[in-house]
């Protein structure tokens, strides 16, 4: 019995080919396995989309799965500003560094042996557990270790492909005055989605509105729906900047369209003075 589908492969369905293909490159650093997914929209369910992954990786020629292996950071080393290594190995968070160390002597025995970096779908995996897999799979032959790996390549897939379809996409913002030094309380915020359905209008669909507190949060947004491509923040600043007063601000609103990717979280700061305005990603 398959799951009913989630909203959000809606945009895995839909949204344009580079951003998906750039989204499954983060899943699997393999061109050939992203190029077989695109080719394979729509799924009908997430079951659907697994089963796609699972034959594409079947089907990945050997340089392409080395290619693949070769985007996962060593255990025990995720690379700095990459959340989804450093959150698939937090079972080392707490590993002390002798154990660190032997993990480190392991990986570069590993390499030695079978050329590539040591590959295990470490979600939920203690550091001693990975130790001891490490340890078992030095033994292995080499064609049957590159049968595990794959495996392994296979689990993890799997689970970014899950974590991409189904996480909301949430939009959060925070209103500085720079001219003044402190937040920017009382401004109105308005929120509205693209999505990239063919055949539908390039329209944006308002959303909801907020307004920012006395930190100048707004954290009144609720998460975009299924299928959203973009997204567009628009900010009311004239109140904000002339006091409620007559006169005019020079830029009477503030607004800022920016792409979203399922699975992804945005926080997009406005950095406000009477003359000029900023934004950025944020964290």
């Amino acid at each position: 019995m398959t799951s009913p589908p989630h909203p959000g492969l809606a945009w895995l369905n839909h949204a344009p080919v580079g951003a998906v293909r750039a989204a499954l490159h983060r899943v699997c650093a393999s061109a050939a396995w992203g190029e077989r997914l695109l080719a394979a929209r729509p799924f009908a369910d997430q079951e659907a989309l697994l089963a796609a992954a699972d034959a594409a990786l079947a089907e990945l020629p050997e340089p392409e799965f080395e290619a693949a292996v070769a985007g996962h950071p060593p255990i025990g080393r995720p690379r700095p500003g990459d959340p989804t290594s450093a959150r698939e190995q937090s079972g080392l968070a707490d590993a002390d560094q002798e154990l660190r160390a032997e993990l480190l002597d392991l990986n570069l025995s590993y390499q030695e042996r079978f050329g590539r970096v040591f590959l295990i779908c470490a979600s939920g995996l203690s550091g001693e557990r990975m130790r001891d897999a490490l340890r078992a799979r030095l033994a292995h032959e080499p064609a049957h270790e590159a049968a595990v790996a794959r495996g392994e390549l296979g689990k993890i897939n799997r689970l970014r492909l899950v974590r991409l379809v189904t996480t909301e996409v949430t939009v959060s913002t925070h209103v500085l005055d720079t001219s003044a030094g402190r937040p920017a309380a009382g401004v109105p915020v308005r929120l509205a989605v693209r999505d990239g359905r063919p055949g539908e209008s390039a329209e944006w669909t308002p959303l909801a509105e907020g307004r920012t507190d006395a930190d100048g949060r707004c954290g009144t947004l609720p998460p975009l729906p299924g299928g959203s491509v973009a997204a567009r923040l628009t900010f009311v600043v004239e109140p904000y900047l002339t006091g409620g007063g007559p006169g005019v601000a020079f830029f009477p609103e503030a607004t800022v369209d920016f792409a979203v990717t399922a699975g992804e979280r945005y926080h997009i700061p406005l950095l406000l003075n009477p003359f000029g305005y900023s934004v950025y990603r944020g964290s």
